[in-house]
C-alpha cells in the first residue's frame, strides 16, 4: 500500500466541497512528495505539503496557547481539512476565506484577519467554547455546532487524519510529523520568532517544560520549517534535519526545543 497524500483540488466555491473530497479519496496513493511533510509511518502515513503542515501546526499550537485539551484541536483540525484541505484560502461560497471558510458577514472577522490561520483558528475556538459540553461532544457534532455547515455529516470523514495530526502537534505522540526539503528559502528570524510567540506563547521554549509541550513546539518548528528557513530542530536528545526528513537520536541535540536557521544567500 502506497503513501496517501492529500491532493489539491482548485474549487470555485466551497459549495462543492463533498465533491472535491470524494475526488482526494479515489486519488490517494497516487504520488509521494519530494518537498512535503509526512504524518505517521509506513504504509498507513500521510502526506501533506509545507502550507497544510504549517497551517495544521497553528491550529494545533493557538489551542495549546489557550490551555484547551486536544480534543478541540481534532475538532478544530476536521473541521478545516472539510472546509479547506487545511489550505488558507482567499476564497470560497461568497464570502467565505482562510482555513476555516469563516464569513464576514457572520461577524467571525475582517477579510485581513480571516486570512490569518492563527487569528481564524483562535475564533474558532471562542465559538466553540460557548458550546454547553462540548468536550463530550462527538468530534463531526462539535464542528457543525461551529460552522453551521449546509452538510454536517461532511466532518465525520476526516476524523481519522484530524485525531492523528492532533495526536503529532500538541507532543502526545512524539516525533510523529516530519518533513524534507533540499532547498531550503531564505532564512526569517524575526518573522520566526513573532509567529512563535503569538501562536505558542512567551514561554514556548522555555526550560522546565513538560515533554508534550516540548515535542508540540519541535513539531511547530519543524511544521514551519519551509516558510522561515528551518535546517535544524533539537529536542528531548532527537534531532531533525530538513534533508534527512527524519528525527533521529543524536548525542550532540539539545535537551529544549532549538533550532538552526539555514545559511543567508546572498542576493
Amino acid at each position: 500500500m502506497r503513501r496517501r497524500r492529500f491532493v489539491v483540488f482548485l474549487v470555485a466555491v466551497a459549495s462543492v466541497a463533498v465533491a472535491a473530497v470524494l475526488g482526494i479519496r479515489a486519488l490517494i496513493g497516487t504520488s509521494s512528495l519530494t518537498t512535503g511533510c509526512t504524518l505517521g509511518h509506513g504504509s498507513g502515513a500521510v502526506d501533506l505539503d509545507p502550507e497544510q503542515a504549517a497551517d495544521a501546526a497553528t491550529i494545533a499550537a493557538v489551542a495549546l496557547r489557550l490551555g484547551l485539551p486536544n480534543h478541540a484541536v481534532t475538532v478544530a483540525l476536521a473541521t478545516a481539512l472539510q472546509e479547506s484541505k487545511l489550505y488558507n484560502l482567499n476564497y470560497g461560497d461568497r464570502d467565505s476565506l482562510g482555513v476555516f471558510q469563516q464569513r464576514t458577514s457572520q461577524g467571525w472577522g475582517s477579510p485581513k484577519q480571516l486570512m490569518d490561520p492563527a487569528y481564524a483558528a483562535s475564533a474558532f475556538y471562542s465559538h466553540l467554547a460557548r458550546i454547553p459540553g462540548w468536550q463530550q461532544l462527538p468530534i463531526s457534532t462539535a464542528a457543525q455546532m461551529v460552522q453551521h455547515s449546509a452538510d454536517g455529516s461532511a466532518y465525520v470523514q476526516w476524523e481519522e487524519e484530524a485525531r492523528a495530526l492532533a495526536r503529532a502537534l500538541t507532543g502526545e505522540i512524539e516525533a510523529g510529523l516530519t518533513c524534507q526539503f533540499a532547498d531550503p528559502p531564505q532564512p526569517r528570524a524575526g518573522a520566526l520568532t513573532t509567529a512563535v510567540t503569538a501562536q505558542l506563547g512567551t514561554v514556548w521554549s522555555s526550560r522546565g517544560s513538560d515533554r508534550g509541550h516540548d515535542w508540540a513546539t519541535a513539531e511547530w518548528l519543524v511544521a514551519h520549517a519551509y516558510t522561515y528557513g528551518v535546517v535544524q530542530v533539537d529536542v528531548r536528545g532527537m534531532r531533525w534535519t530538513s534533508t534527512s526528513g527524519h528525527w533521529r537520536a543524536a548525542k550532540a541535540a539539545a535537551a529544549t526545543p532549538t533550532y538552526r536557521l539555514a545559511p543567508v544567500r546572498s542576493r
